[in-house]
């Protein structure tokens, strides 16, 4: 394998070699490419150096080997972040992907977890309480890039985002030293930590609020591409006055070979994904509006809430080709609509789709100061998703997004979702905190005055 000339030397690796208690990979061990591989296969950025650590201890060691040799660090949790933000060319990874501890707690409903856990790990823990925490959409994602960012999911509508069930968290702060933050304890840190994304350390232990759930009540319905202003206005009106027990997501989407019935291979639909938490035996009767509007595939029914959390994990395996933008919605307005029927009609390969997420509901309740997720008041979430396995097609589907992306920013709330950004520059960053960014730019200032922890959607350190 040809050797990279980095500014992490061979020293330098055995000195912190020694210091750990997990793995260090560098450029020569026989690991080190598929060490580097993150979900999005698009990326291929070669650090120097990934610590592979198991403990607090280990990410304190790495943390503190980083600043002292003036490194380039990036934290890598799940490794989900379609921009790649938890790699770096040249400098060293802190891989948290041993930090697997899930302690549940019954007798107040809460969750420890460890910052290199996935979704699936937790949700499998807290599911055999009777339990789950709001989450994402596809399990494989990491707890703790989808809960700094946010977390938009399922369970939106009923309960909040992910950050809205945020407790606690440990965390390695640039300095080296480790804290517990909450709402009583550096709550600054923990205002920050709930959407400001990894830019004030490396959390290494979660401690979420969890909510009596077994079972939901969903899945997937279809409609021809061609319905899709039609299905969208309904969409509008009924999740504005429906219970927040139900809750779904409408996508533009083509169906792909496998696991749907053969007649609707490769054809585009406009789709909507349900997911329904309130008592089982008043689903039937909740759905009848849904099936009302006679879609021509309708695959619903109860399940363990797991279930709906893996749905579609088979789909998107670690590995294909991803291009992410994205965009906050106040409205689906006629000329929305238009563009959706417009750019659902063109999807470029079978994998990429688009989806429109409500934040309303628990979500909405949340002020937009509260929390550094500053569109509580948008109406919905969108983001526009180039897939596909073959590196071929990756100008194919990163166009098609961008061209969905600029056909409807002009209508859109402003900024983003950051967890379904791409690595956009500052500007973005910025117009996705909103009135937020300067708070977080001076607690960043008092957390990371140096920047440390820059490889991330990155708040500029401002006192």
């Amino acid at each position: 394998m040809k050797n990279l000339k980095l500014p992490i030397t061979e020293k330098l690796t055995e000195s912190l070699r020694k210091q750990l208690k997990g793995k260090l990979i560098t450029t020569n061990d026989i690991s080190y490419d598929e060490a580097r591989k993150v979900y999005n296969a698009m990326i291929d950025k070669r650090p120097g150096a990934i610590a592979m650590c198991t403990n607090v201890h280990d990410v304190k060691i790495a943390v503190d080997f980083g600043r002292n040799n003036n490194l380039l660090v990036a934290i890598r949790g799940g490794g989900h972040n379609g921009g790649g933000l938890g790699l770096c060319d040249g400098g060293l990874v802190i891989d948290l992907s041993g930090l697997k501890s899930i302690s549940v707690n019954t007798e107040n409903n809460t969750v420890q977890v460890g910052g290199g856990c996935i979704w699936n790990e937790v949700d499998t823990a807290t599911h055999e309480h009777g339990l789950a925490i709001p989450s994402g959409m596809v399990s494989s994602t990491g707890v703790g890039g989808l809960t700094l960012g946010g977390g938009v999911g399922y369970l939106a509508r009923k309960y909040g985002l992910t950050i809205d069930n945020l407790l606690e968290a440990e965390m390695v702060l640039a300095d080296g030293s480790i804290v517990t933050t909450n709402k009583n304890k550096h709550s600054d840190l923990f205002w920050a930590i709930r959407g400001g994304g990894g830019n004030f350390g490396v959390v290494t232990e979660f401690t979420f609020k969890a909510h009596k759930l077994k079972t939901v009540y969903g899945g997937p319905t279809l409609w021809p591409i061609e319905q899709v202003e039609e299905i969208m206005e309904w969409f509008d009106g009924f999740i504005r006055t429906a219970s927040e027990d139900i809750n779904g997501f409408i996508a533009t989407m083509v169906i792909p070979e496998s696991p749907f019935p053969a007649h609707l291979h490769n054809k585009k639909f406009c789709g909507i994904v349900w997911c329904y938490v309130g008592d089982m035996a008043k689903a039937e009767e909740a759905f009848a509006p849904i099936l009302a509007k006679k879609p021509i595939f309708a695959h619903v029914g109860e399940m363990p809430y797991p279930a709906i959390q893996t749905m579609f994990d088979g789909l998107l395996p670690t590995g294909m080709q991803w291009y992410w933008r994205a965009d906050f919605f106040n409205s689906l307005n006629a000329d929305i609509r238009a563009q959706h029927l417009k750019f659902g009609s063109k999807i470029p390969t079978p994998l990429s789709q688009m989806h429109l997420y409500p934040i309303t509901g628990a979500a909405s309740r949340v002020g937009a100061t509260d929390t550094p997720w500053a569109y509580r008041d948008a109406e919905y979430c969108g983001v526009y998703i180039g897939v596909d396995p073959d590196p071929k097609n990756a100008d194919k589907i990163t166009k098609w997004c961008k061209g969905y992306y600029e056909a409807l920013h002009p209508h859109s709330a402003g900024g983003a979702y950051s967890n379904f950004m791409m690595d956009e520059g500052q500007e973005r960053v910025q117009a996705s905190y909103k009135q937020n960014y300067a708070r977080l730019a001076a607690i960043k200032h008092q957390y990371d005055p140096t920047n440390f922890f820059r490889v991330n959607q990155n708040i500029i350190p401002k006192s």
